[in-house]
């Protein structure tokens, strides 16, 4: 559990929560978390653990600051590490459902959770519903909905939902409300103060920050819900390394001055797309005609570093103009000091059936932008000059 610390600030607790130098006999007064490797831990005697680590599965000292550090920054009271974005998705699943619970999920979620919800846990009655509307939420519900599962904004479309709104319908109902707050960082927007029970991350994007250190996250602040997190943590293993715990800690030190780049940049290339003839339309939350502004406005600080667009033309005009890009990385992921672009429809979201794909719109033109911390103008010009190539 973390300090009393809220009085701190968003960065002072970023840099220094988690991190308090010990000045014990013995100690070196480390300024920044050691990287501590070992597996398992030394006993003075059978009956007696000489601290509270035992063996690097149930905790490491590297991953227990990780811990600290995002529960801190998310104004939660715990937080827990694991392997990937998928593997505390996988967590929260196992934990909280069982066969035959019914699981509402945004119509527009990111294609590896659709996945993890078709592929894997088949027993579940999931629905997709478009959450930007709470009352076709309500209408949903039924007395079996366990959880609702939101993303916000969307991944890829950028749809925004009124998460306070849809937190006190899901209590009225007993059910569990389950955030991905990967695309907005916890710098941005905090669900927990917006009536989330558990917040999940992909600590490879933003937390991480450098396209160099997988891992994940789940946030909360309901005791019970954390001690059973915790259980379903240590007995299936997908735990965050002490390598990752490491970065992912030097990763959350920075990421106040990274995401207002991200998002500095973002709104310059936004301006661009919308005003240049071969773009259909932008989706960025923090443009007026956004259809969630307001939202955003009233239930983050920030609008992120993620963007979309339609290209005018089809999979061949999208393609070529892909292609043509020198700045842009043609990757997957996001989050990084690195500008990404891709195709969802071929890419992240490749397995998400093609009927479903064209009801949302991830169409053979959508194009996703993880916008870097490069200069702005070198990076609208690479994208002007891949956009003057193509024939529309």
């Amino acid at each position: 559990m973390t300090k009393k610390i809220r009085s701190y600030g968003f960065s002072t607790r970023s840099v220094r929560i988690g991190e308090e130098p010990d000045f014990r006999d013995g100690t070196a007064g480390d300024v920044v978390t050691p990287l501590h490797l070992s597996t398992t831990y030394a006993w003075e005697d059978p009956s007696t653990p000489h601290s509270e680590f035992e063996y690097i599965r149930s905790h490491n000292p590297t991953r227990k600051v990780f811990e600290t550090k995002i529960a801190s920054v998310e104004n939660a009271k715990y937080g827990l590490g694991f392997a990937s974005g998928l593997a505390a998705e996988t967590a929260v699943m196992q934990t909280i459902f069982r066969p035959g619970d019914h699981v509402i999920g945004f119509d527009d979620l990111y294609g590896g959770t659709r996945r993890l919800f078709a592929d894997v846990f088949t027993y579940l009655d999931i629905s997709y519903v478009d959450l930007a509307n709470p009352d076709d939420f309500e209408k949903a519900v039924r007395p079996e909905t366990k959880a609702v599962w939101i993303e916000s904004p969307t991944n890829p479309l950028m749809k925004i939902c009124d998460i306070s709104a849809i937190a006190a319908i899901a209590h009225r109902n007993g059910m569990i409300v389950v955030v991905d707050n990967t695309f907005l960082s916890p710098y941005f927007q905090r669900p927990v103060e917006l009536g989330a029970d558990i917040v999940v991350h992909s600590t490879t994007k933003y937390i991480g920050g450098h396209s160099d250190a997988l891992g994940g996250a789940i946030v909360t602040s309901d005791e019970l819900l954390h001690e059973k997190l915790k259980t379903m943590q240590n007995s299936t293993g997908g735990v965050l390394s002490p390598f990752d715990s490491y970065l992912n800690i030097r990763g959350i030190k920075t990421l106040a001055i990274r995401m207002e780049q991200h998002q500095k940049n973002a709104f310059i290339i936004a301006r661009f797309l919308e005003k240049h003839p071969n773009v259909e339309k932008v989706y960025y939350p923090g443009l007026e005609y956004h259809p969630g502004h307001d939202i955003v406005k009233r239930q983050t600080t920030g609008f992120g570093g993620m963007l979309s667009f339609n290209i005018k033309g089809d999979i061949k005009t999208t393609k070529t103009f892909l292609k043509k890009l020198k700045l842009f990385a043609i990757a997957e992921s996001l989050g990084g000091v690195e500008s990404l672009i891709e195709l969802p429809t071929l890419m992240t979201h490749s397995t998400v059936p093609e009927d479903v794909k064209q009801a949302i719109g991830i169409t053979d033109t959508l194009i996703r932008i993880s916008v870097g911390l490069e200069d702005a103008d070198d990076l609208v010009a690479d994208l002007k000059q891949a956009l003057d190539a193509v024939s529309i």
